[in-house]
Formats: structure tokens, C-alpha cells, sequence
């Protein structure tokens, strides 16, 4: 079946058409890969970055940071982690090392941030410190208004941009997801902000009245993964609620439809609001999963290690079917969805790619693992 919508959208899902069922997701080819476990025992491991000497920093959602040896140690807890809420999807979520991390040893990372009126998600910057045993200097750069009392939908992935800057993906805090269609809060928004917090001098709504400056995109209901693609844009996949998880390039400005369009349906079923699936201003996913797959953590193959035909494919982790999603791309067009490691039993929390070229998986359990993917022979 022709995965391409005239809207450029692209449904992997299974439809009821005249009474028959039509699997419009893709042969799913059994891929000649595996895994190598690198270490275990971590609490619901969320985030993951590279600190060189072929070593790793995790963080645990409980509110813990650590360093991951390159023998696969799993390092005491890092000193200076401010205090998070730990509460339903909350905690220390993701970690970025700084684009000159070598000489700055600077990280970024974000977490749900407890505070008057509930909590939010927060964006803090700080230095690993020479023994790699804490962070000094710890500073928040950046804090969702408004806080709510929620345990739901804290977004938080963060995304470097080439000029330094930093891209936060924001949920919509689940309640108060009618703010994702207005200007004046965080809520269901990417941010993106300079390195000390300030918003982009180029950000699309910097000087419109009523509007937050830090504001880059709106229309998002819960971002779970983000990178920037070949095409050195962002790109994000978002949860929908029960079907309409998404996948989008990202751009300034653009509105991106929930919750006035989603091609998901309430818990327990019936219609969000109109139960529309398009509207005209409003941006269509590239591609969605419904039902919907819980995607979380996304990397564009750019090594030659898994071969050519990979390069250029982008791997998505799911959650929920516990499997990595490997989508085949033809530019903006998912021509192809691949179900890798099926039997993997595993949450796929994230999904990065190394310095060495390879593949690393975080999978989210109270006795989490740290995964390499190795290609076949």
C-alpha cells in the first residue's frame, strides 16, 4: 500500500474500510541486528548523552545522574542535581552535553520543577565537573509558565541548535491542553532560548503582544522525542491520546494542531473536541501511528555502521509494542516502517547515536538497561 496521503501525511495504522481491514503499515522486514547490554540496574532511565573516553551520563527519573563507565561501571549518583518532583511522568528527564562540551564540560538538562501552584518542567545548565563526581554551577535557564497541580505531560526534550541555542519541547500538562492553541503560556509549546534563558532574538512571536518570546512552535501535546535531521531542522514525535502519535519537522511558528485536530480519540473513547483530523492552518503530521505506538526517543542513522541502506533512517523508540521503529525516508516521506527487535520486551525510553556510530538504547524499567545495538555480520 502507497504509505503517501495527499496531505503529505503518511497513517501506519490499521482502517476499516467497507468492513475490511487494511494493514497500511509497511512489511515489516526482520532486520539482522541485536543487542549488546553496556549496563544495567538503573532506575527508569530517561536521558543519555556522550562525555567522551567512551563514557555515558544517564539520568534516572527518580532524580538521579550518572556517569556510565566505559567498562559499563555504573558510577555513585552525580552531587548537585537539584531537586525534582518525582510524581507520575515527572523527574529528571533529559541530558544534553554543550556542542563544545570538550571544552566546557558543560551539560543541559531538564526536569519537572516543584514550585507555587504544582510543578512544570524546567531547563537547567551546570558543569560536570573534572572528576566527572558532580555539577557545579548548576543554573536554571529556563521555567514553563504557568505551574499546574499535574502529574501528566512534561514534554522535556532538548535539542542543541548549530548556533548554540537550545530547543525545549514542552507538554501540554494533560488538563490544560486548550493552551496549546494560545500565546500566552508554555503549555504544548518548543521553546527555544540562548544559552543564559533569554529568547531567541529570531524566535517567531518575539514582539507580538500577548505572546511569550521564548515561544517557537505551538499545537504539540506531548513531545517524547527530538533531533535535528539531515537537513539540520528539528524534527519531534509526539503521543497522541489513544492513536495520533506524530511525527513532525518542526518549524518556526507553525501551529500543529492539537487539540483542535488529532486522528486520536479520547480515553475510553469518543471524539476530542470536533473530532476533526485536518483544518486548514493547521500543520499535518508527516506521519502518525494509530493506535498509537508510544513513541519516545528518535535518531537519524548518520554512521556506516549498520550500512548504507540505513543511512539517513530514522529510528524511533516505542513504549508501548516495545520494539524500535526503523523508518525508511524518502527526504520528508516515510516510505517504509521496519519492527526491530520484536522480542526485546522492553520499554524503549531513548534512542541516540554514539560517537563510535553506534546505536545506544535506553529502556525504561525499574531495572533499566543501557543497550548497544550491533549490526549484523
Amino acid at each position: 500500500m502507497n504509505l503517501t496521503r495527499p496531505s503529505n501525511a503518511t497513517s501506519l495504522t490499521v482502517l476499516a474500510v467497507a468492513g475490511t481491514l487494511l494493514a497500511a503499515v509497511a512489511h515489516a522486514q526482520t532486520q539482522n541486528v541485536s543487542t549488546e547490554l553496556v549496563a544495567q540496574g538503573l532506575q527508569n532511565p530517561w536521558g543519555l548523552a556522550f562525555i567522551g573516553e567512551g563514557r555515558m551520563l544517564v539520568t534516572e527519573r527518580p532524580g538521579r545522574m550518572r556517569v556510565i563507565g566505559a567498562d559499563g561501571r555504573v558510577g555513585e549518583p552525580l552531587k548537585g542535581v537539584p531537586a525534582v518532583d518525582a510524581v507520575g511522568q515527572g523527574g529528571l528527564l533529559d541530558v544534553v552535553t554543550d556542542r563544545d562540551f570538550a571544552r566546557n564540560r558543560t551539560l543541559h538538562f531538564c526536569y519537572a520543577e516543584p514550585g507555587m501552584g504544582g510543578n512544570s518542567t524546567a531547563m537547567a545548565s551546570a558543569r560536570l565537573s573534572a572528576d566527572a563526581t558532580a555539577l557545579d554551577n548548576v543554573q536554571v535557564v529556563f521555567t514553563q509558565k504557568p505551574k499546574v497541580a499535574s502529574r501528566l505531560h512534561f514534554g522535556c526534550r532538548i535539542v542543541q541548535a548549530e548556533d548554540g541555542s537550545l530547543f525545549l519541547a514542552l507538554g501540554d500538562r494533560f488538563q490544560r491542553m486548550a493552551d496549546a492553541q494560545t500565546l500566552d503560556n508554555h503549555h504544548g509549546k518548543v521553546v527555544r532560548v540562548r544559552a543564559d534563558g533569554s529568547a531567541h532574538p529570531d524566535n517567531p512571536f518575539v514582539g507580538r503582544a500577548g505572546a511569550l518570546p521564548e515561544i517557537w512552535s505551538l499545537g504539540h501535546r506531548n513531545v517524547q522525542g527530538a533531533t535535528l535531521g539531515p537537513d539540520g531542522r528539528l524534527w519531534t514525535i509526539e503521543h497522541g491520546p489513544q492513536g495520533g502519535d506524530e511525527l513532525n519537522r518542526t518549524d518556526a511558528g507553525k501551529n500543529y494542531g492539537w487539540p483542535v485536530i488529532t486522528y486520536g480519540e479520547n480515553y475510553g473513547g469518543g471524539k476530542v473536541g470536533e473530532g476533526l483530523t485536518r483544518k486548514a492552518g493547521l500543520e499535518q503530521p508527516l506521519l502518525h501511528w494509530t493506535p498509537s505506538i508510544a513513541p519516545s526517543g528518535m535518531a537519524f542513522v548518520k554512521s556506516a555502521r549498520y550500512g548504507a541502506d540505513w543511512q539517513g533512517n530514522l529510528l524511533v523508540g516505542s513504549l508501548k509494542f516495545r520494539y524500535l521503529a526503523r523508518l525508511v525516508m524518502d527526504g520528508e516521506r516515510v516510505v517504509r516502517e521496519d519492527k526491530l527487535l520484536p522480542n526485546l520486551g522492553q520499554r524503549i525510553r531513548d534512542v541516540r547515536q554514539g560517537p563510535d556510530g553506534f546505536i545506544y538504547l535506553l529502556t525504561d524499567d525499574r531495572d533499566g538497561q543501557l543497550l548497544r545495538l550491533k549490526p549484523g555480520p
